[in-house]
């Protein structure tokens, strides 16, 4: 079986397990991020933008961190690119995975960002994420630069793999997971 046979198999699995989550493990899920950023903050003290997803099919919703924070959105582009725009009033439009992202003209560098929160099918110990399979994050990861601000895996428990997950060549793990259960980072 060859790794994007296994892939396939791995996310057809933890999908069918994300469908079965309740919405209140979601909001606990929420929570734990929530005072994961606080306690960054408090460490760190001085951060920018905080790079997150727009939720899509039962992924955990973390887009209440704005009450608070200055966010940014990723916006695929030509199927091979992601970059990450601030987070304004603009009206958003759709990316070329047909994702809503903001408008804007200015993507944000590296430097801007102080963590990437991203979501996971699953993960495991060893912090290999399996995502839908469009590799964005690990393209993007595969520069240093970006590799050194902080990417975490946002799921619930139940999508945490007890065994490790297959594995590319190009894919890079995470810095951390969070989930309902634990803060692992």
């Amino acid at each position: 079986m060859t790794i994007s046979e296994k892939k396939k198999l791995e996310r057809h699995t933890f999908r069918t397990l994300r469908d079965e989550i309740s919405l209140s493990q979601r909001e606990n899920v929420e929570k734990n991020v929530k005072l994961y950023v606080d306690s960054f903050i408090n460490e760190y003290k001085n951060i920018s933008y905080i790079a997150i997803y727009w939720p899509l099919r039962n992924e955990v919703d973390i887009r209440s961190l704005k009450e608070k924070f200055s966010l940014a959105l990723p916006k695929c582009k030509d199927k091979n690119e992601l970059l990450f725009y601030p987070w304004d009033k603009k009206p958003f439009t759709k990316d070329s995975e047909g994702i809503p992202s903001p408008n804007n003209s200015f993507s944000l560098s590296y430097n801007q960002i102080s963590m990437i929160f991203v979501p996971c099918l699953s993960v495991d110990k060893k912090l290999t994420r399996l995502g839908y399979g469009g590799g964005y994050f690990d393209k993007l990861r595969k520069d240093h630069n970006w590799r050194n601000v902080p990417c975490i895996g946002v799921l619930t428990s139940n999508c945490v793999s007890t065994m490790p997950l297959t594995r590319a060549e190009w894919d890079i793990p995470l810095s951390g997971f969070i989930t309902e259960k634990e803060i692992f980072v």
